[in-house]
């Protein structure tokens, strides 16, 4: 009977068209107060404390703030430019530029919708002009970006660490070889495209033009490194990663490349200037401009739209950790557990089934709340069934990349209908071949395992541990 009233007031208040954290926290509070002895007192208590004592999800607002000043401060330019420079050259090289891009950019704002908006907006247009088909240049942004939920640093991965309470550092560690991967087989399936086509290739612009794309975009590049070498490395938390990284985006941003803030568009070196003079007047700006930054329009802007980002997602977050504590209450995980351990499902079949359910729970709800919501209940199956908890969590993320294709919710076929102006059908129809890709890549993930372990394992035998 709880269980019932638990998801029928949950699905019907989805049907309703109510937000998913309202549904959430409704249908929790609902049987709480119906079935459980519980106060309300403890309802608020239950809402502050699942923000409070998961210090994993700190990480969210810093990485949130990050990608924004990132976004804002034209670092996605930057490294489309170096990309083009890099594989642009070869046979379709423009829209695996895009994909190098979006691989990229991913590593620096752990979004997926984040990641299509900051290259699509550029790219798809510029591949187009290089007589690319639009519908050929949306799927590939579109899919691309779904990257950005897999290569870390990933907001999606540190809710699933939230929510199971595995290793965040691990996750990271799981989903970088996939995302690599992912990457690769998007840019193959693109170059065979292209021969077939007769796509175009850009001119080769030379080492020289090369090492100073490179050189111009190592502001962004630096923020990889700075991340994923102090996680990997052991010297930072993902949370203490996620602070230095908010830290670095705004210096970047406002200091490094001026695109926003006070020095906007103030050359680092005037013409004839001697370099040791440019140093020291950019220096003394940069000690100026620093107290009247947090003036600036732009910057202050930049900031507010993140925080309503954060409290958005966390907001939904709370509400879920609400929903996933009446399922503990109530032991329906334990039970469907137990339930399905005594069919007898083997770990493959398991697998199959857990798949289905996801990427049909991917059509209709946002990856946090999904994780939110069904990683309590499947991760006690799992590991019954001797499923590594950071392989299931790595199948759950690539699950979630395709829910951002699959509509009517898929955040990544909105923002591309914005990008390109055309409607929702012309979208999905672009997507689509792609989408059979990332199916494959599913699969691949799903029953082979040591692609999502092997460099958490070999990290750990080099600490030796």
């Amino acid at each position: 009977m709880t269980i019932a009233v638990l998801f029928f007031v949950l699905f019907a208040c989805m049907f309703m068209g109510m937000p998913i954290a309202v549904a959430l926290g409704l249908s929790s509070v609902t049987t709480i107060l119906l079935f459980s002895n519980d106060s309300l007192a403890s309802i608020a208590l239950k809402l502050f404390e699942a923000t409070s004592e998961h210090y994993t999800l700190l990480a969210i607002p810093f990485f949130i703030l990050s990608s924004a000043f990132l976004s804002t401060g034209g670092v996605a330019k930057r490294l489309i430019n170096f990309a083009v420079d890099s594989v642009g050259h070869i046979r379709g090289g423009l829209a695996m530029a895009s994909v190098m891009a979006c691989m990229l950019f991913a590593a620096v704002s752990g979004s997926s919708p984040a990641t299509v908006a900051a290259i699509g907006t550029i790219v798809i247009a510029g591949m187009v002009r290089a007589g690319y088909p639009q519908a050929f240049a949306a799927g590939v942004i579109a899919n691309a970006g779904t990257l950005g939920i897999l290569i870390p640093p990933s907001i999606v991965m540190l809710v699933y660490a939230a929510a199971t309470e595995v290793s965040a550092s691990r996750m990271f560690m799981a989903g970088f070889i996939p995302g690599l991967m992912m990457g690769l087989i998007l840019m193959v399936a693109i170059y065979i495209v292209a021969r077939i086509k007769g796509l175009p290739s850009q001119p080769f612009p030379g080492f020289r033009a090369l090492a100073k794309s490179g050189l111009i975009a190592l502001g962004g590049l630096m923020l990889i490194i700075i991340v994923l070498g102090s996680i990997y490395g052991g010297i930072a938390s993902p949370t203490e990663a996620a602070a230095v990284a908010a830290v670095y985006g705004y210096l970047i941003a406002v200091m490094g490349y001026r695109d926003i803030g006070p020095l906007k568009n103030v050359p680092w070196r005037h013409e004839g200037e001697a370099l040791p003079k440019a140093v020291v007047r950019n220096t003394v700006q940069m000690l100026l401009a620093f107290p009247k930054s947090s003036f600036d329009p732009e910057v202050r802007k930049t900031i507010l739209d993140a925080a309503k980002v954060s409290m958005m997602l966390l907001f939904i977050i709370a509400n879920a950790m609400l929903f996933a504590h009446v399922l503990t209450t109530e032991r329906i995980p334990h039970t469907i557990a137990e339930q399905i351990i005594a069919w007898g499902l083997p770990a493959w079949g398991f697998l199959i089934v857990m798949n289905i359910l996801l990427l049909i729970a991917g059509n209709f709800m946002e990856p946090s709340a999904i994780l939110l919501i069904m990683a309590p209940i499947l991760f006690p199956i799992a590991t019954q069934l001797g499923i590594d908890p950071i392989h299931l969590g790595i199948i759950m993320v690539v699950n979630m990349e395709i829910g951002m294709l699959t509509p009517p919710v898929g955040l990544n076929l909105f923002v591309t209908a914005g990008i390109t102006g055309q409607n929702m059908v012309w979208v999905i129809k672009a997507c689509l071949p792609w989408l059979c890709l990332l199916l494959g890549f599913l699969m691949l993930i799903t029953y082979v395992p040591q692609i999502s372990l092997f460099l958490p394992e070999y990290i750990d035998h080099l600490k030796g541990y």
